[in-house]
Formats: structure tokens, sequence, C-alpha cells
């Protein structure tokens, strides 16, 4: 347990909060990339608590600034594309791509008022259907050379979804190994070959085993945690009556991302966005080792289960997220449906908007929660110090680009052999692989 001001300080993530500086200092996915490809390329965005408008301009050049106009606080998603900016339609007021207001129409002639007039602005990039913003001091960071960045466009598709909860239990539930059996749990198994796409749907590493049976069958993981130079990586390894084990390895990016396996070609990058305290969207990178990604079916099957334009999930807490008492009888553990979105969904937002983490009782299998926690607290406290040597994927440009990966993977061998059996399957993975994933 912990106290309120402990699970403020690891939450609110507004201007000027602990976390919040944090969360500033990395790259934070704002949009993405198919929400501009309209003929009117404007929408709004809310990112950690600030209110903006993401436009591309005549040119073709992205924008983040002020979504609130300073002249009276019009708002700007509504403002006019022309020449190379926003311009407000109350007064006419013309904003660049910097925030600078670069015409007051409105006001006498000749006069320089507007050369004191800037809102807002923050850089902004494209990776692989994703649009990055920094909102932090200083120049931006270097990107990390992580998989989902690595690989051609062809084999990465991105998809987001609104979460009616805080950022941080949104994230905790990506670095718990063992909820999988239980929250996912399937009583029954699809065959695997026709799970593409789809979350533990593929067979447990080079076996006919369907991973919903090994998830079922064997629910207490070994739990092992490493820090890394980008944050953790948690190994679950599931013990075997014949002498293998399974090592299922994922990893935590700090500060706000997960990478796991989704099956034996495909892995998830996921951030976990805050759009204010307590609102946050999931942004999904999700990156193939072997064809390139089917990004129509990944897409139709998203599509499926939110609803445009705020990517809001069609099951939620307003029609109780689908609950089939029928269905958790025979079917599924939840009985929410197949989705294994809307079961995450579930157990983070039904925790409350922000999880009161001063009544909860920690154990064992929740080691990566309990280690990732203090390493945030650790950066926060730094970065009030004017030390940001505890945050991670910080410094030097070449210092960064080095970071490659991170191996997310299941794989099956002798127990005695885990720890080389995992390596060997990445290694084999990446050799294979069309594109250049060596690390």
């Amino acid at each position: 347990m912990m106290s309120q001001e402990q699970n403020d300080l690891i939450t609110r993530v507004g201007p000027g909060t602990g976390a919040g500086a944090v969360l500033r200092r990395y790259w934070q996915p704002a949009a993405l990339s198919e929400e501009l490809m309209t003929a009117r390329p404007v929408v709004p965005v809310t990112l950690l608590g600030e209110k903006l408008v993401l436009f591309r301009d005549n040119k073709g050049d992205l924008g983040l600034i002020g979504r609130h106009c300073p002249h009276r606080g019009a708002d700007l998603c509504y403002g006019r594309r022309e020449d190379n900016g926003l311009r407000c339609p109350f007064h006419g007021w013309h904003f660049d791509r910097d925030g600078q207001c670069v015409e007051q129409p409105g006001e006498p002639e000749g006069s320089q008022m507007h050369k004191n007039i800037r809102t807002v602005s923050y850089p902004v990039v494209e990776r692989n259907g994703i649009v990055f913003a920094y909102m932090g001091p200083g120049d931006p960071p270097a990107f990390p050379a992580l998989d989902c960045f690595a690989a051609p466009d062809s084999h990465v598709f991105a998809f987001k979804g609104l979460w009616e909860c805080n950022w941080l239990q949104a994230m905790e539930v990506g670095i718990d190994p063992a909820h999988a059996s239980f929250l996912h749990r399937f009583l029954q198994d699809e065959d695997p070959s026709e799970g593409y796409g789809k979350q533990f749907r593929d067979k447990a590493a080079n076996t006919d085993m369907p991973m919903t049976q090994l998830l079922r069958e064997y629910p207490r993981p070994e739990i092992r945690v490493e820090e890394t130079d980008y944050g953790m990586r948690l190994i679950a390894l599931r013990h075997m009556e014949d002498g293998r084990s399974h090592v299922r390895v994922t990893n935590q990016i700090f500060p706000e991302a997960i990478c796991i396996p989704m099956s034996n070609e495909m892995t998830i990058t996921q951030w976990h966005v805050p759009v204010d305290d307590e609102t946050c969207y999931w942004y999904s990178m999700f990156t193939s080792f072997g064809k390139p990604v089917d990004k129509t079916v990944m897409r139709e099957q998203r599509l499926k289960e939110h609803h445009l334009p705020d990517y809001a999930p069609i099951k939620n807490k307003r029609n109780n997220y689908g609950y089939n008492p029928d269905e958790q009888e025979s079917l599924t553990y939840t009985g929410m449906g197949l989705d294994i979105n809307v079961h995450d969904q579930w157990a983070v937002e039904s925790m409350g908007r922000i999880q009161d983490r001063t009544d909860e009782h920690l154990g064992r299998s929740d080691v990566g929660i309990i280690k990732y926690r203090r390493r945030l607290i650790n950066a926060i406290k730094g970065l009030q110090q004017g030390d940001a040597t505890a945050l991670p994927m910080q410094g030097a440009a070449e210092v960064i680009e080095a970071i490659r990966g991170p191996i997310s993977i299941d794989a099956i061998g002798a127990t005695e052999a885990w720890e080389s059996v995992w390596k060997e399957g990445d290694t084999a993975r990446r050799a294979a692989c069309t594109w250049n994933a060596a690390i």
C-alpha cells in the first residue's frame, strides 16, 4: 500500500506535476497518421492534460499548437488552413506551425502587436503510422532503434483505443505476466491457424499447443525482472511436467510503453498515453518479423470493436462490457467476449478513474509493478533535484539510437536450458527476417 501523496505523485500528469515532468522528457504518441488522411487534416489533441490542435499545413508539414486562440480563446480546430498555418475564424489572427502569430488583419495598419503573440507549440514527427510529439524542455531526444521503428512501414500496423482511466493502471496491466492465465483464460481453444491479428491465438512457441491452453494449464509463472537500458525485461517461466519450460519474455519501455509477443511472427509495442489524469489512449505498433502485415484485416478487426472518430471501444462500462453470465460459464473467464482488449479495459477501468493504491495489497507476482514504481519515483525525484540521470534513454543521440529490440518472444525448451532457449529463438527469427532486425 502507499500514501495518497505517493499515489498522486505517480499518476498526475498535468504541467508542473512529478510524473508529468518525466513523461514530457520522452516522445509521446499524439495521433494516428490515418487521422490526418482527410481533405482537411486538422484534429483536436488533448495530451498530458494540454488542449492542442494537430494539423498538416498546405506544404504537408505537421504542426502542433495550442488549441485556443490567444486572442479570446476561440477553438483553432475550426481554423482555416491558410499560408502554411491556421487562421482563427473569429478575428482572422493567423498562426504558423511554431505557434507564432504572423498576422492580425483587424488591427490598425502597421501594427506590430502580432510579434509578441505566441501560443504553445511542440515538435512532431511521424514514425510508422503514429505522430509523436515532444512536450519537454530543450531539444527532443533521439528515437531508439526499437523494432517497431526499425521495421519498414509494410511490416508495421498502428492503431489506438480510448480507455476511461488513468494511464498508470493501464500500463501496469502490461507488466503483470500472471494475469493472462486468468483474465484472458479461454475455457475452449480456437484453431490457432485462424487467429491472425489476435493476441494469444497462436500456438505456444514451436509446439502444437494453443497458447490459450498453456496459459490456462500453467497459471503460476515464476517471474523474473531485469533492469535494462530501456526500462525492464520481464521473464515469465511456466514449468511443464515433461521437463520443459515455457518462457515468455516481455518488456517495459520507460516511461509508459510495453513490448510483448503477439504471436510467433509479431510483437506489439504499446504506449499508454495520458489524455488527462482520468483518461488515456493505448497506441499500438504491431511489428512483423515475417510477412508484411495485412493492414486491411488488422484494421477491420479493430474497427469492429471501436467507434470513430475517437476510437472509443464499443463495449464499455455503459453496456457492462458485453458481459454474459452464460459465456462466463462455458467460454471465457470474464464473460466479456473473445477480444482480450475488452478484458484489460474492464480490469483497469473497474479500478476507478484513478486507482486508489492506498488500499491495494501486492503479491510476489506483482514484482514487475513494484520495481517499475520504484524506478518512476526515482526518476521523478531526480528531476525535482535537477538530476536526469535516473531517466532511461536520455542523453547523447548515439547512446539512445544504439538501443534496439527489445526481445519479445515465447519459447519452449528444456527447463535447465531456459536462459538460452528464448535467445536462440529470437536469433533465428531475426536471421530469417526480410528487414534488418539485427540487434
